[in-house]
């Protein structure tokens, strides 16, 4: 009858559990040294570095321009050509604007005694001359009966030879002086003649209005 004896449980001294550690600890470091190893994969979505958004000069995202749209700075040289030529054409374009502008209508007056008297009237409102038709027409109807030829050939001033000529009967001395630029240089000449006269009498007597009879 064989006989044999069974082995003992083995016992797991403290010498043992600290060789055991040891064994655990390298294994786990050697996980990690094959795991941080570079790998030829490619990057996945979650590991992919984010774009980085241009930021201005006060901590606030940056304009961007889309490609295609960013303004083109023009050159200098074509910026002072087309300067350059703008400049020539303005003192051109104001020119043919100053040619084209339409010109206001020369005023109409009838070859009459009363064309006579609103041109004088409207010549006498430029020059600050006193008068109104009324005071213009009933003198002049007086003096000469609207005649604008008329000359008085039987006064003292005909017979110092400077008679009274034209619609009120001016002499030549007092036409002289009391001429109204822009009026013909002539003495019986409609206008000239009335606007002279109302010009003598505005500085003799205020107004041809204040005068009643010969002046």
């Amino acid at each position: 009858m064989l006989s044999f004896t069974l082995p003992r449980t083995a016992r797991i001294t403290r010498t043992h559990k600290v060789a055991t550690a040891v064994l655990v600890a390298a294994g786990a470091t050697t996980a990690l040294a094959v795991t941080a190893q570079p790998s030829t994969a490619q990057p996945t979505a979650a590991h992919t570095v984010a774009a980085v958004k241009p930021v201005s000069a006060n901590g606030m995202p940056a304009a961007v321009h889309a490609k295609g749209d960013a303004p083109k700075a023009e050159h200098p040289a074509i910026v002072s050509v087309a300067a350059q030529v703008k400049a020539k054409e303005a003192p051109k374009q104001a020119h043919a604007a100053k040619r084209t502008a339409p010109k206001a209508e020369k005023k109409q007056y009838a070859n009459n005694l009363d064309g006579w008297i609103r041109q004088s009237l409207d010549i006498m409102k430029s020059k600050g001359i006193p008068g109104s038709y009324d005071g213009l027409h009933r003198n002049i109807m007086r003096e000469s009966s609207g005649n604008p030829n008329a000359v008085n050939d039987w006064d003292i001033n005909a017979i110092n030879g400077i008679p009274s000529k034209g619609l009120l009967q001016v002499i030549q001395p007092t036409f002289d002086t009391y001429h109204v630029s822009g009026t013909a240089n002539k003495l019986t000449d409609p206008v000239a003649n009335i606007t002279a006269a109302a010009n003598y009498a505005a500085d003799r007597y205020g107004s041809i209005d204040n005068v009643n009879s010969a002046y």
